[in-house]
């Protein structure tokens, strides 16, 4: 067992946060937000410059996340709502990370956003490794900070004070969820802090609604020209837009300090990873955002739901409490890596065929040599794409919906990292090779997620 610490296998905290951009970190070159304690957190371990989410959309990238299966594999490969609360739910036969930690003897939590399934459903996280849930099931929920109710395992827990379908966090009595879900966060580490546990803290943080309370929004008022968003374009209306956006972020930078200060505070021998990374790209500029404010994508081509760079580029932090293993690695990462990396640190064996590589020589300060195979990704929504790389090199097709003679645009991210130039015309044999890789996707089982 490489990450053990004295024998003893190492506790594990997965950082997940939604729609936060590549570029929204002071540590990925972020000049507006502050975001101190992330940016310590990447000083004391290593940063990822080259790391992507599994989708870019919340859904399947959670699933790819839990599952270690890549979109062309995955069961879950877009966002498709259920009524009256839930999305589709994640099998029951796939085995996610949670269920191979809890085997390994781990105790396991859930806290915040899940989005792979309703309540009692066979996509519960209680049928999927997790001793314990407490957010939102529904993602389409998560849609509003201050909700009526949250879940506890599956059973409703009232929030009495937020009887509106919005309030903006600032009115008297409302209550911020994302509050809640640190509290329950800093009390499960310290229920189980003689490990070894696995806590999956999936904040809905900065993902819109625009709502935080008043005491953030102070922080930003005035620092930036505004315009009031007026809820025309759905969500919730703002007077104060970016500031509220900057206030969300640093108030859940602050969030996570407050768990790092926790897992650091823990006595004993036992050693804790954290993990901190996004499971998309930025939002487009609705409901109040301003991601070309912010810089949200750090320059690079696309936002949320696109394949292009700054629909999947994201943050990735990995450090521990106890040992300094400090560095930028260019490695490439994304998602789906992180339950067999993971998995070898705790010692647990995948049962299934995953389709990520082992990341832990890069978290244990080892070498790691370039990455083998390529990447892939596919998107069904709208009329369907797909997207693969492969060493610097990255292929998009487009519009692919009955059209499986769409050719792939190509570009050189070394040379090219906004993808601004399609070279494919020059390298047929680049494209070959990615035309060969997406073809080799299996079919989904729903299919409005196929391109037939």
């Amino acid at each position: 067992m490489i990450g053990q610490t004295r024998g003893l296998p190492p506790n594990i905290v997965l950082i997940i946060t939604d729609d936060l951009g590549v570029g929204e970190l002071g540590c990925y070159g972020q000049t507006k937000i502050r975001t101190p304690n992330i940016d310590a957190l990447a000083a004391r371990g290593v940063r990822f410059t080259d790391a992507y989410s599994g989708s870019p959309v919340c859904a399947p990238s959670r699933c790819t996340l839990l599952t270690g299966r890549h979109t062309g594999h995955a069961a879950i490969r877009d966002n498709r709502e259920l009524q009256p609360e839930g999305q589709m739910p994640l099998p029951e036969s796939e085995i996610t990370l949670a269920s191979a930690l809890r085997a390994r003897g781990y105790a396991t939590a859930a806290i915040g956003k899940w989005g792979l399934g309703p309540p009692g459903s066979v996509g519960d996280p209680s049928r999927h490794g997790f001793d314990f849930f407490f957010g939102y099931m529904c993602q389409r929920h998560a849609h509003n900070h201050c909700p009526p109710y949250i879940y506890r395992n599956s059973e409703r827990l009232p929030l009495p004070g937020n009887l509106a379908k919005y309030t903006s966090g600032a009115d008297m009595g409302a209550i911020y969820a994302p509050d809640l879900f640190i509290d329950e966060s800093l009390r499960f580490v310290d229920q189980n802090k003689d490990g070894p546990f696995f806590l999956l803290f999936a904040t809905p943080v900065p993902h819109l609604a625009l709502q935080v309370p008043e005491d953030s929004i102070r922080e930003y008022r005035g620092a930036f020209e505004e315009k009031p968003y007026d809820g025309s374009r759905g969500y919730l209306a703002h007077n104060e837009p970016r500031a509220a956006y900057a206030a969300m972020v640093t108030r859940m930078d602050r969030d996570v300090g407050r768990l790092i200060d926790a897992l650091r505070a823990i006595p004993g021998d036992r050693d804790t990873l954290i993990i901190f990374t996004s499971d998309n790209g930025p939002t487009i500029d609705v409901g109040g955002a301003d991601s070309t404010f912010f810089n949200s994508t750090g320059g690079l081509r696309g936002r949320k739901m696109d394949l292009y760079e700054g629909g999947i580029r994201v943050p990735l932090i990995a450090a521990w409490t106890g040992r300094s293993v400090v560095g930028v690695s260019r490695t490439t990462a994304a998602a789906w890596d992180l339950y067999p990396t993971i998995s070898r640190l705790a010692g647990a064996q995948p049962t299934q065929a995953l389709d990520g590589i082992d990341l832990s020589p890069v978290l244990l300060g080892q070498p790691l040599g370039p990455r083998e195979g390529a990447l892939y990704w596919e998107y069904p929504a709208g009329k369907g794409s797909q997207a693969v790389r492969i060493g610097p090199w990255k292929g998009v097709r487009r519009n692919i919906r009955g059209r499986p003679d769409t050719p792939f645009e190509l570009y050189n991210l070394e040379q090219d990292p906004a993808e601004t130039t399609d070279v494919a015309a020059r390298h047929p044999e680049i494209v070959a090779e990615m035309q060969a890789v997406a073809a080799r996707r299996t079919p989904a089982a729903i299919p409005a997620w196929n391109f037939d």
